[in-house]
């Protein structure tokens, strides 16, 4: 090995702390969404010093984080991942999240009609809401980023395709994409100063590329003229959102709500934005970031159960307070999850 060379270092238990991290954030976030600033730190406190509440429950966001693992736990069971493996497990577990009598967090309405949807013979691509680019897309995208053995175009568009089935829109396609992306390449020891380029340079590699062999004919529901256009339009909003990113990062400002910066996360390329902007203000400070994002304007338990994703994949389940880690809603099934695939 050249002097020059460093070795490529994995975040110890990748998967396990960004699943956990993930669960902490979303109930984290749970009871601030919803309300300003100023309501949250009149019923909570100093932002610095949120706890967790009591139980900590969770959201759809954590729900359908664990259905479309289950999904592709099954859909790796016989072989490497493709579309034709991957869609029935994972339609089948979004339908089941659907049905659940736990589904009652508020789930967004897009993830509702398109369950909805998919729960019938007809193609997953007539089911998919294509005007709809809401953070149900990317907000449980995170096992896709923390699954092992995948190639980047199996990586790219298993992210995709899990979007796709309720999120058509080419900006929820491009920002999930995005946020395995980041999840990936922290797990794999990336340096979170450096992420944000990395993630603008994969955006503009892959602007114009339209994966056929998971998406099938999804563009033509929608009104673009070619599959790269479509796929164009979704690029050029999250390159948009991360150039403000890359703004918020150059003047940090962290006693300002996030979301000012980078949007407020109801939509997949702001939610990703603005969890990435709270975590890159405390990469070395997980419980803070996740603070940081519960404590928002907008859409906190999915900003924040992004943080985690990204902060825990980073460190591993180290960061996160073993008191709180031990007491999270649907802590077997996270750790499952986790050991398979750290192992």
């Amino acid at each position: 090995m050249s002097p020059m060379t460093k070795p490529v270092t994995t975040t110890e238990r990748a998967a396990t702390g960004a699943l956990i991290g993930l669960a902490l954030g979303d109930a984290l976030g749970f009871p601030t969404e919803f309300n300003d600033v100023p309501s949250i730190l009149a019923t909570c406190g100093p932002w610095r010093e949120m706890e967790l509440p009591r139980p900590a429950f969770v959201t759809d966001d954590t729900q359908m984080t664990l259905a479309l693992g289950k999904g592709l736990r099954t859909a790796t069971e016989a072989g490497p991942l493709a579309p034709a493996a991957m869609v029935p497990p994972v339609r089948a577990e979004f339908v089941a999240w659907y049905h659940s009598p736990e589904n009652n967090r508020a789930p967004g309405n897009t993830c509702l009609t398109a369950c909805d949807l998919l729960d019938s013979d007809r193609p997953w691509q007539q089911a998919s809401r294509v005007g709809s680019k809401g953070c149900g897309a990317n907000m449980r995208v995170a096992p896709i980023g923390l699954l092992p053995g995948l190639s980047e175009e199996q990586r790219a568009g298993a992210a995709q395709l899990q979007s796709a089935l309720t999120h058509g829109h080419p900006t929820a396609l491009a920002a999930s994409d995005l946020t395995a992306r980041a999840v990936f390449l922290l797990a794999r020891g990336a340096e979170p100063t450096g992420l944000v380029g990395r993630l603008r340079s994969y955006a503009l590699e892959n602007r114009t590329r339209y994966h056929e062999r998971w998406l099938g004919d999804l563009w033509t529901h929608s009104q673009d003229a070619t599959p790269d256009a479509f796929m164009a339009r979704g690029w050029d909003d999250c390159l948009a959102v991360l150039d403000r990113l890359v703004g918020a990062l150059r003047t940090p400002s962290p006693e300002t709500d996030p979301c000012l910066a980078t949007g407020d996360g109801w939509i997949a390329e702001e939610a990703l934005a603005t969890a990435l902007l709270c975590f890159l203000l405390f990469p070395d400070e997980p419980v803070t970031a996740l603070r940081r994002a519960a404590c928002t304007r907008g859409d906190s338990d999915s900003i924040a159960c992004l943080a985690g994703a990204f902060a825990g994949a980073h460190l591993g389940p180290g960061g996160w307070p073993e008191e709180w880690a031990e007491r999270i809603e649907y802590r077997d099934e996270l750790l499952a999850l986790g050991a398979l695939w750290d192992a």
